[in-house]
């Protein structure tokens, strides 16, 4: 069991963990026709929106209350009213999401009751959906503001179906944790079609920000799960919760609308997809298709081949407590030893993380701990460039953001078939590092000895003395 530390520095010297308003944002950007709102400054959002635009190479809709040093003090429900009423009016959004800030929550922003002022003074939005999440950013971690956010959205938005009402055996709710990308969801959404279930997924990142190009241009998301949807997931017959930090969400549904529900902490490695898939096959009533059968075949042989190069290879990694679970836990399946671990906020998964000690922390005590003990691996989000650079050892980038490279949003981890494409993307690293760095040379191949350089008998005898 990993010991769990507490950060002791005063300050994060080389930040890891990204806000928890930006992580409440990213969850509405999963709903069609939304527009978050960042409760706070105006540098606030426009950090975030960078963040965003960076990672996905899109355009996102993100907007602010544009709070200044004055209304921060003397209160925002002003600017609150203001900014919901031009949004309302001018880019025609299905629901609007707020998220707070750290000014606001310091200054004590009741933003509950401006919404119910708000509706009363306007009759207009006495029914249009207004979200509000609290999310400090002075502390907790961006898995946190997702987290939050989406348990918040299933007790506004979802409606407890009447008692004479049947639910459909076939419609699934599913829960991602934001450690999973659009691509991630496109791949759950196939698997769960294949066994003949309706999925409906919140959030939909799969449908606003898979890079797609739409036929009109629009202010707000170009896609995801609508409110309507929303709503009537508590009809479904089950609910499917992925990574630890939806098990709050998951609950919330079951307390409202009385649907069962599954945790799943992880989908990355063999083991964890067997029991996903054994699980589909029972909710569903069907046998497992042939591909999955054949799709397991090929990560286990992709294990098997990759091995090699990946069995005792010391890994450092960086992430949200999801994703440094999900994926140090299958490299260790695969004999890599997890030497340091640093994440950016307390999870219970953490204990379980397959490492002695798991430090909640920045880059540079990732970077610390990595040379400390000999790292050869480096995973984390793409901030970490540098510091793999200085190690000069080979990086993987996971995570949010990452700004340097295209594709982030179709990055695949999950089912068999992700899994198996991880482990060959990372073993390529080791292989290509291997090669750049390590290839043997006539240098390399000479005994060290200084009789290997007095002449050609010397250096055969020095040659057969070693191999003896």
């Amino acid at each position: 069991m990993a010991i769990v530390t507490a950060p002791k520095k005063a300050c994060a010297v080389n930040p890891l963990k990204v806000s928890q308003p930006i992580g409440g944002a990213f969850a509405f950007l999963g709903l069609r026709g939304a527009m978050p709102i960042l409760h706070g400054s105006q540098g606030c959002t426009s950090f975030g929106l960078t963040l965003f635009v960076r990672h996905f190479k899109e355009a996102v809709p993100l907007q602010t209350t544009a709070m200044s040093e004055v209304t921060t003090v003397l209160g925002g429900y002003e600017n609150v009213e203001q900014s919901i009423l031009n949004i309302y009016n001018r880019t025609k959004p299905e629901i609007i999401g707020i998220c707070s800030t750290g000014v606001t929550e310091t200054n004590g922003d009741d933003v509950n009751a401006y919404i119910k002022l708000l509706r009363d003074r306007h009759p207009q939005l006495a029914k249009f959906p207004l979200v509000y999440v609290s999310t400090p950013d002075f502390k907790d971690a961006f898995q946190d503001g997702w987290e939050k956010t989406v348990a918040r959205m299933v007790e506004v938005l979802v409606e407890a179906p009447a008692v004479e009402t049947e639910r459909d055996p076939a419609q699934v709710n599913v829960l991602p944790g934001c450690h999973l990308t659009p691509g991630d969801l496109d791949e759950l959404r196939t698997i769960l079609e294949d066994f003949g279930l309706k999925p409906s997924f919140l959030p939909d990142l799969a449908g606003s920000l898979d890079g797609h190009i739409p036929d009109e241009f629009t202010p707000t998301t170009i896609g995801g799960i609508g409110v309507d949807e929303v709503v009537s997931m508590g009809r479904a017959g089950w609910t499917i919760a992925i990574g630890a930090q939806m098990r709050r969400a998951a609950e919330n549904m079951q307390a409202k609308a009385g649907v069962p529900f599954r945790l799943f902490e992880r989908l990355c490695g063999l083991i964890p997809n067997d029991q996903f898939i054994a699980f589909l096959s029972e909710i569903s009533e069907r046998p497992i298709p042939s591909k999955y059968r054949r799709q397991r075949g090929q990560l286990a042989d992709a294990m098997l081949d990759a091995h090699f190069h990946i069995a005792g290879r010391r890994l450092a990694i960086g992430a949200e407590p999801d994703l440094l679970f999900d994926v140090s836990s299958m490299l260790h399946e695969m004999g890599a030893q997890v030497t340091a671990a640093v994440t950016t906020t307390q999870s219970p998964v953490l204990e379980r993380v397959k490492t002695n000690e798991v430090l909640i922390g920045d880059l540079e005590d990732l970077e610390e701990l990595a040379k400390a003990r000999a790292c050869d691996l480096l995973i984390t989000h793409s901030h970490g460039r540098q510091a793999a650079a200085r190690l000069n050892i080979p990086f993987y980038r996971a995570g949010f953001p990452m700004f340097d490279r295209i594709g982030a949003g179709h990055q695949l981890s999950v089912g068999y078939r992700g899994t198996r494409d991880l482990i060959f993307d990372i073993a390529n690293l080791i292989i290509a590092d291997r090669e750049e760095n390590h290839q043997p040379t006539p240098d390399t191949w000479r005994s060290p000895t200084p009789a290997c350089r007095s002449g050609r008998h010397s250096f055969i005898d020095a040659t057969e003395r070693s191999i003896a």
